[in-house]
């Protein structure tokens, strides 16, 4: 038999011996329990990532379709008609006034040679010649530096966005600064679409009033950024971001090329004003000596090859001196 103090030291021990047992199952279960939280917690963050990564990879194909579908688009609208042309190089007037003008100014060239005495059956060639393509070549200047200007100033123009963007303003009340401080035609452009949109015009139709009016890959750029940032959403700043450094850095290797381009430019110059110049100065020191070209029928005939001949190599040097990038 047991006395008191055996009997509680034997409980003492039961207790310590049940204590040794249990505590390490307590603290492996408390071990368990944070291991399976870290599991589940990695693995919520990796289906995050996975879903934002497929997000990414999806905005990214609707960029490549729509960029993709802009850009046929854009080439198929290679030819240009009067229309077009008129208002793409931002000129107020009418194909109407534009072709009454034409045929005035064809009419005084062929009045004009008529004075010089330049032979009857050339006359009209040279006239309608002038007429039709001098006008149209005075329009395309005029277009071709309205889209460089326009280049110019819509790195700057993006950029302005991003900082409204960025300091919590909305896409429109970002356009509308640009619209106000921005350089011409820049200026004018933003204004037309937030004019656009004014009379109800969604921004995806009212900025694609930008590609009509300079159809150019850089302003198709943008206009496939914001299309897509309406249709799907995303980080319209960081894409604007993006395509602003693409801007500058196709402006850089613009003035690259113009740079490595300007002494074959101007030896085509020097080449095709040569003909002019020598004669200019072969009947200043023998007015006579190139009188049969002007006085006699095979004379005319082969002033006329010569012609023919200097202009297809002006058009072929142009073509030579022109790179696209």
């Amino acid at each position: 038999m047991l006395g008191p103090i055996g009997i509680a030291l034997l409980a003492m021990i039961v207790v310590a011996a049940l204590g040794f047992a249990l505590a390490p199952a307590a603290l492996g279960g408390g071990r368990a329990q944070q291991r399976l939280k870290t599991f589940k917690g990695d693995v919520r963050v990796n289906r995050l990532e996975e879903n934002a990564a497929r997000n990414r990879d999806q905005r990214r194909k609707e960029l490549q379709q729509t960029l993709k579908s802009q850009t046929a688009a854009l080439n198929q609208k290679k030819r240009v008609t009067l229309k077009q042309l008129l208002f793409q190089a931002g000129m107020t007037i009418k194909p109407a006034a534009f072709v009454r003008n034409s045929v005035i100014f064809g009419t005084l060239v062929f009045l004009l040679l008529i004075v010089v005495q330049v032979p009857l059956y050339f006359a009209p060639i040279f006239a309608v010649a002038a007429g039709y393509l001098l006008p149209r070549m005075y329009v395309s200047r005029k277009r071709r530096k309205y889209q460089d200007r326009f280049l110019d100033e819509l790195p700057n123009a993006v950029e302005a966005i991003v900082r409204g963007v960025k300091t919590g303003l909305p896409l429109n009340d970002s356009m509308r600064v640009v619209a106000k401080d921005a350089k011409e035609p820049v200026k004018s452009e933003f204004a037309r679409v937030l004019d656009q949109q004014a009379v109800g015009m969604g921004m995806t139709d009212a900025v694609a009033v930008l590609l009509d009016r300079v159809p150019l890959p850089e302003v198709n750029f943008f206009v496939v950024v914001i299309t897509v940032q309406q249709q799907a959403g995303g980080n319209l700043s960081e894409a604007l971001s993006n395509l602003a450094k693409v801007l500058r850095n196709r402006k850089k290797m613009k003035q690259k090329i113009k740079a490595m381009s300007s002494e074959a430019k101007a030896s085509a110059g020097i080449i095709g004003s040569l003909p002019f110049v020598v004669g200019i100065l072969v009947s200043l020191t023998s007015p006579t000596y190139l009188a049969p070209l002007f006085m006699t029928p095979l004379g005319n005939v082969w002033l006329g090859i010569g012609i023919a001949m200097l202009c297809a190599g002006i058009f072929v040097m142009s073509k030579m001196v022109k790179f696209d990038y």
